[in-house]
């Protein structure tokens, strides 16, 4: 049907007047036409436009949840594994946090408390040492939900039976050659009589080696009971961690309601505070890759522009029939600008949708690009290809989809489009009939 047999169907519904109002369907059945009809008819322009937009789009798209998914996983870890939802310490008497536990046993809320020491020594194995981290904790710390959940196990058991035993990071027991079962000798300082430094070195026994699936967080990880830590550690940082049931939304609650319940000789710190500098290097990081990707979908929304333009000089006679119908210039306009918006609509459905597909299955992907990859360079007697190094990033990237962001990506690229097509749809508008017929 051409766009003259739908003037004159929806003339005969409406009345002769039915163009002095731009906001009747008609609009989009005349812009439906053209992006749904044949080539000639213009939707050549519209659909390259929305290829460009879907294009864009989804390289936004997935990089929106491959970060989303790093930040949280990562922060995950660090909450169960690392520095816990909060931390208490005593700053009174730094080496005995346990005299709080009374005061905050049983408040509601509250999943869990544990007593940590940490301190650095020097671990010796039996191809090697290296300066490790030494974390002390309650031995039923790691058999914690949230900490069975982040926690792998890659040989032994993540369980310390008695004081003897330890739990050595992957990276660490790689580096000195330590297996489970092995005697490994950690040196750490104690004060003589007279105040001096002294070296002293304690056996334990590996009982597992373990990982956190982020290698920043483990790789230097020496884990103990609390009560070993306390023997072998000089002065160490001793502190409560707490998990409590909602570490996102109820953290800073949390840590005003402990703070006035125990006064100012304590000092309470939530994982945002403990972790700030990291968190927000995370998070600009993200939203400097958004702003780029954002960039790029606003070129391809002027795209939309000019294929605005091409369509309008395209079918110029379709505008003066619309003209001598008794159309305003406002509805042609709107006509252009309707073409516009289904341009931007099916760009950003088609796009965000891929977007969505590749990002689910973003993991996949990439053993599957690193295989490849791998295999090209072995031929040419290269290393082995990590798209995603786990010494910076997580092993695995969980999928996180921001439904709210998706869809404002989407709304925005919408807006976009039609914004961008607004002053060729005017010109389409302010067209004269006489003129074109001339031409034409």
């Amino acid at each position: 049907m051409s766009v003259l047999s739908i003037l004159r169907v929806l003339k005969g519904l409406n009345g002769l007047n039915v163009f002095k109002n731009f906001k009747t369907p008609s609009v989009f059945f005349i812009a439906l036409r053209y992006i749904l009809g044949p080539a000639r008819d213009g939707g050549r322009y519209l659909w390259g436009a929305a290829l460009g937009i879907a294009l864009s789009l989804v390289p936004i798209v997935v990089t929106l949840i491959v970060a989303d998914g790093m930040i949280q996983g990562i922060t995950d870890r660090y909450l169960e594994l690392g520095t816990g939802h909060l931390q208490i310490h005593n700053l009174s008497n730094p080496a005995s946090p346990e005299s709080a536990l009374p005061y905050i046993e049983g408040m509601p809320g509250i999943r869990g408390i544990w007593p940590e020491s940490q301190g650095l020594g020097v671990i010796m194995g039996d191809s090697g040492s290296r300066g490790t981290t030494i974390r002390a904790s309650d031995r039923s710390f790691w058999d914690d939900e949230g900490s069975q959940r982040f926690l792998e196990t890659y040989a032994g058991e993540a369980r310390l039976e008695n004081d003897n035993d330890v739990l050595l990071g992957k990276a660490l027991a790689d580096s000195i050659g330590a297996e489970v079962g092995s005697i490994v000798r950690i040196m750490t300082l104690r004060s003589s009589p007279t105040g001096r430094p002294l070296p002293r070195v304690t056996s334990f026994t590996v009982r597992g080696i373990v990982s956190s699936g982020y290698r920043e967080l483990d790789s230097l990880w020496c884990l103990m009971t609390y009560e070993a830590g306390i023997q072998i550690l000089q002065d160490p940082s001793s502190y409560l961690i707490l998990k409590i049931d909602e570490p996102y939304e109820g953290a800073d609650i949390m840590a005003a309601g402990i703070t006035q319940l125990l006064g100012s000789g304590y000092g309470v710190y939530t994982w945002k505070r403990l972790q700030y500098s990291q968190y927000v290097s995370y998070e600009s990081t993200r939203q400097m890759l958004l702003f780029i990707m954002a960039l790029i979908v606003l070129v391809a929304a002027v795209n939309v522009s000019s294929a605005t333009s091409m369509l309008s000089i395209e079918r110029q006679r379709d505008i003066a029939l619309i003209k001598i119908s008794g159309a305003k210039p406002s509805f042609t306009s709107f006509i252009f600008l309707c073409g516009a918006f289904l341009t931007g609509l099916i760009g950003s459905l088609l796009g965000i949708g891929a977007g969505l597909l590749i990002g689910s299955f973003i993991n996949g992907i990439i053993r599957t690009l690193e295989t490849v990859l791998s295999f090209f360079t072995w031929l040419f007697n290269a290393g082995p290809v990590m798209i995603l190094d786990s010494s910076f990033y997580l092993e695995t990237i969980p999928i996180i989809i921001n439904g709210p962001v998706i869809l404002l990506i989407g709304i925005l690229t919408i807006f976009s489009s039609v914004l961008s097509s607004w002053l060729p749809a005017r010109r389409a508008g302010k067209l004269k009939p006489l003129d074109i017929l001339r031409k034409h």
